[in-house]
C-alpha cells in the first residue's frame, strides 16, 4: 500500500495527463499531415453544429486536433505535433497561415450561446494540459475569431478582420475565467500595423472591448479544477484539502441535536413572470414589423448592404426581406445579397 501511495504521488508531481481523451474519431489523415516545426498559439473554435455531422466531418477532413463535445467528451482528431487544417485564412501577428503553429480546439456549439460547465471544465483542462506541454501563456490562447481574416470583396475593399465570428465567446472575460485564463490578447497587432482593417466592429468590441454577453451564464469565481470537484484523497495529496477520514466521515460536521436544531428551510418566493421573448426568428414582414424592426433601404447597384447597415450587415438583428422571405443577417451567405433586398435594423 506505501509503493502504491508513493508512486502515486510521483505520478501527481510530474504532471502527467489525467485527461481522458478518446480516439474514436482520429482522422484517417494522421499519416500525411507533418509535424509542425513550432507551437505558439491555441486556437478555440465552435462546430455551430451538432457533435455527430461535426465529429464526422472533422474526422474525414482533419480539421482540428481536439473536439469537445457537449457532455465533455474530448476526441482526438489529428495527432497534436502534427498540422490540422482548422484556421483556414488566418493571421497572428504579421504571420499568415496560422495552422503552421497552432493546435486547434473545436468546441461544439455556437460562438453566441453559453455551454454547460460540464463542457467547460473539459475544454479548460484540455487547454491547461496544452498550455503546460508547449509553454502557451493565458494571453495566446484566443479563438478563431482572433486570427481569421477575410480577403476584399465588394463590401470591403481592403483584407479585414471580421471574417468569422467562430469561438466568440471564448474572448469574453466571463468565460475565460471560467477556463482559468487570466489574461487575454490587449489589441489586435495586425490591425494596429494596417496590414487589416476592422471588417466587423460588434466583433472588434467583443474581443478586445468591453462587449460580454455572457456575464449572466457563469459566475464571477472559476469553478473547481479537475479532481478537486468532490474533495477526499486526490484533493487531500495535492494539497488542497484535509485528509479525509474513512472511519468517520462525518467528522467535523455540526452535529444537530435540541440545541443545535437543523435551520429552517428557505420560504420559496414564486419570481415574477414576464412575457417570454419570441426565440424563432420573425418570418414575414408584418412580423418584423410587429417586434419592433424598421426598413432601412434596399440592396441596388450602387447601395451594399454595408453602406445600409454598416458593421452591422451580418449581425443576428439585422433581416434581410426578399420574395416573401426573411434571412438573418449572421446567418445569409454574401455572395447571395442581391439586387433588391430590403434591410430591416432595430
Amino acid at each position: 500500500m506505501r509503493v502504491f501511495a508513493l508512486l502515486f504521488l510521483a505520478f501527481l508531481a510530474s504532471g502527467a495527463s489525467a485527461i481522458d481523451i478518446s480516439n474514436r474519431y482520429r482522422s484517417p489523415r494522421n499519416a500525411e499531415r507533418r509535424v509542425r516545426k513550432s507551437t505558439e498559439l491555441i486556437v478555440l473554435h465552435t462546430t455551430e453544429a451538432p457533435a455527430r455531422s461535426s465529429l464526422n466531418k472533422l474526422c474525414e477532413r482533419g480539421e482540428a486536433h481536439y473536439c469537445v463535445t457537449e457532455v465533455g467528451t474530448i476526441y482526438r482528431i489529428i495527432d497534436r505535433d502534427r498540422v490540422a487544417f482548422h484556421a483556414g485564412r488566418s493571421m497572428w501577428n504579421g504571420k499568415e497561415d496560422v495552422d503552421e503553429f497552432s493546435v486547434g480546439i473545436e468546441c461544439v456549439g455556437y460562438h453566441d450561446k453559453a455551454m454547460d460547465m460540464v463542457q467547460i471544465r473539459a475544454i479548460r483542462d484540455l487547454v491547461k494540459e496544452l498550455q503546460k506541454m508547449y509553454k502557451i501563456p493565458d494571453e495566446r490562447v484566443v479563438c478563431h475569431s482572433h486570427v481569421a481574416y477575410g480577403a476584399p470583396n465588394k463590401w470591403q475593399k481592403k483584407n479585414h478582420r471580421g471574417r468569422k465570428r467562430c469561438g466568440m465567446l471564448f474572448a469574453m472575460p466571463s468565460v475565460r475565467t471560467q477556463l482559468g485564463l487570466t489574461r487575454r490578447p490587449a489589441s489586435d497587432a495586425d490591425v494596429r500595423a494596417k496590414r487589416l482593417v476592422v471588417g466587423d466592429d460588434y466583433l472588434r468590441r467583443v474581443l478586445y472591448g468591453s462587449v460580454d454577453t455572457m456575464k449572466s451564464s457563469y459566475p464571477k469565481t472559476p469553478s473547481p479544477t479537475q479532481g478537486q470537484e468532490g474533495g477526499g484523497l486526490l484533493s487531500w495529496l495535492r494539497g488542497n484539502a484535509k485528509k479525509p477520514d474513512n472511519k468517520n466521515p462525518d467528522a467535523g460536521k455540526p452535529q444537530i441535536s435540541a440545541k443545535n436544531p437543523p435551520p429552517p428551510p428557505p420560504k420559496l418566493v414564486p419570481a415574477p413572470t414576464a412575457p417570454a421573448a419570441p426565440t424563432s426568428p420573425p418570418k414575414s414582414i408584418a412580423e418584423l414589423k410587429s417586434r419592433g424592426y424598421v426598413f432601412k433601404g434596399s440592396v441596388t447597384k450602387g447601395v451594399t448592404a454595408s453602406k445600409i447597415a454598416g458593421s452591422r450587415w451580418n449581425s443576428k438583428d439585422t433581416y434581410y426581406t426578399i420574395r416573401n422571405k426573411v434571412i438573418p443577417g449572421n446567418t445569409i451567405d454574401p455572395a447571395h445579397i442581391e439586387n433588391g433586398m430590403g434591410i430591416w435594423m432595430k
